[in-house]
């Protein structure tokens, strides 16, 4: 049986499957999720991971070997390396690759800001019904643990204060309760623990400003942490990133507003803020951990620029 879409062939489609993600459950859904893959595209050849890392290097090589379609099947996390495997540090790499995602894994928060089902027969049938258009990738600099600059790409959000604290906690806890829970859990906790950051910012060089809060979200997607609705403006397509600051905020009044952050109204909030921009500079004298994508890779201080219409992605033809 042949691909619906016109935008790929058969014999050029590999899946990178992350067996891990969703405490385990792509692991032993594989062969299901395999059979139905194959039904409606056909054919298609797939590389399993064993460890961090692999997603990347898998991409980065079926790049350079023409693959037209890279399927990612896992979370965020393992869609973030199948990101940076396809980008190269000068921008997108040049070829008519597009990527899709069946989406299995903690958050997988991505997938609603781009209307990708979360069910198993959604997201097959989208792969060969949808369209592959350009959208937005964060290019992002910063210090990792060891002091080092460096330098990756995301697909949704990067964000430097709380946000790191809950990822930290969530990796190192584990998953055991689900995404949802688990990151609620998470950020209780934090919330509980965490001391405001007191961060300077730049946006396009217009914004200038230093202020002491809870967390900055740089978002490309609409959604972070399991739900949260950190961004409800923002688009992967419009070339800006929507820049949430949470200001500060008592504890009472974060605990008060939490729900907002899951509704949509998290600008309803007085000492939140939102702005618009393609750059975004941070930094602290504070220690200052950043939430990329679902990993926490390092700290402030940090620069993020939009790269407009770097990847093609399959999405809904309406979205």
């Amino acid at each position: 049986m042949t691909p619906c879409s016109p935008y790929y062939t058969a014999e050029h489609i590999v899946f990178i499957v992350n067996p891990r993600a969703a405490r385990g459950a792509v692991g032993k859904q594989w062969p299901r999720i395999k059979a139905l893959s194959e039904e409606r595209l056909g054919s298609f050849r797939c590389l399993i991971t064993s460890g961090p890392g692999d997603a990347r290097a898998f991409a980065r090589g079926e790049v350079v070997k023409g693959a037209s379609l890279i399927v990612c099947v896992g979370g965020d996390g393992t869609l973030n390396e199948i990101v940076n495997g396809v980008m190269e540090n000068r921008g997108p790499v040049e070829n008519k690759v597009a990527v899709g995602f069946i989406p299995f894994g903690t958050g997988c928060d991505f997938r609603r800001t781009l209307c990708i089902p979360g069910d198993l027969p959604g997201a097959v049938k989208l792969l060969a019904e949808g369209r592959a258009e350009p959208i937005d990738i964060g290019r992002l600099t910063y210090l990792d643990h060891e002091g080092r600059p460096s330098m990756q790409y995301f697909h949704n959000v990067t964000s430097f204060g709380l946000g790191g604290e809950v990822d930290e906690r969530v990796n190192r806890a584990g998953v055991g309760m689900g995404g949802f829970l688990s990151f609620l859990k998470a950020t209780l906790i934090s919330l509980l623990l965490y001391d405001k950051k007191r961060i300077r910012l730049r946006v396009d060089g217009i914004f200038d400003e230093t202020f002491v809060t809870w967390n900055v979200a740089v978002a490309n997607g609409k959604y972070h942490g399991g739900g949260m609705c950190i961004a409800p403006g923002a688009s992967a397509r419009d070339g800006l990133f929507e820049v949430t600051i949470v200001g500060d905020l008592s504890l009472a009044e974060i605990l008060y507003h939490l729900p907002k952050l899951y509704n949509g109204r998290i600008g309803d909030v007085r000492k939140v803020r939102t702005l618009v921009g393609k750059r975004v500079e941070a930094s602290s004298d504070q220690r200052v951990l950043l939430d990329v994508d679902g990993e926490q890779p390092g700290l402030l201080p940090a620069v993020v620029d939009i790269v407009p219409g770097a990847m093609r992605f399959i999405i809904p033809g309406e979205a």
